[in-house]
């Protein structure tokens, strides 16, 4: 057995997203029918939770709008015009103690980005750029958020298809070992799109920093090998 979060949008109250963690059969294997057997248990245990409408993303999901929305595929136009993917464009904009950000993640594949050794020889984690614009680590998936609603927004066509879903996984993801989830982020846009506050959180960093932090601050400490 295994628990995994599935991340529900928040209609009112106070938090935008919340995590509910679901017990569920792992299927063990790397392979991508592996993880879908694994990912059909989360989901029919979800069920069982009265949470009916998921939907995975990741490259292993079963629904094609699922694999779109997948980090390593979802497209990111920089705000200089430059088209990338959400991933690359997270991992590019780190900037460490010792080194960062590293722009010519950019041009990598998504895969060859996220492993780029740099990403854990060049020290703590201290903040994010992109392009000209300086962010904060805290809240702690902000900038993450950030690219991922970003591109949401560029491709309304996909967007808008997370709106008939009432919770969303990553079976890759484990929150005891990573801190940003797509998930999260696309749950995170489905509560501000029915809320009718996208526009105005999302008009700009500071618009968006003030938002989250009202709606989803965490008191985790922050650990940069998990980002």
């Amino acid at each position: 057995m295994a628990n995994r979060p599935v991340y529900i949008p928040g209609l009112k109250g106070q938090a935008l997203v919340t995590p509910v963690s679901v017990e569920f059969k792992w299927v063990a294997g790397m392979a991508v029918t592996q993880k879908q057997k694994s990912i059909r248990s989360l989901h029919e245990a979800a069920a069982k939770r009265n949470i009916a409408r998921v939907l995975e993303i990741s490259s292993k999901s079963e629904n094609t709008l699922g694999v779109k929305l997948s980090a390593f595929n979802l497209p990111f136009a920089m705000p200089g015009g430059l088209r990338t993917t959400v991933e690359n464009a997270f991992q590019a904009g780190k900037v460490f103690r010792h080194g960062g950000p590293y722009p010519d993640l950019l041009h990598k594949t998504p895969r060859d980005a996220k492993k780029d050794p740099r990403l854990s020889s060049s020290g703590d984690l201290i903040g994010f750029r992109l392009e000209s614009e300086e962010w904060p680590t805290r809240p702690i998936t902000s900038f993450y958020d950030w690219v991922y609603l970003s591109a949401l927004r560029q491709s309304p066509a996909l967007a808008e298809q997370l709106l008939d879903f009432d919770g969303f996984t990553d079976i890759e993801f484990n929150p005891d070992r990573s801190l940003n989830c797509q998930a999260a982020s696309a749950a995170l846009f489905v509560a501000l799109s029915k809320r009718g506050e996208l526009e105005s959180a999302t008009a700009s960093r500071d618009a968006f920093l003030e938002r989250l932090t009202l709606g989803t601050a965490s008191s985790r400490p922050l650990q940069s090998s998990l980002l």
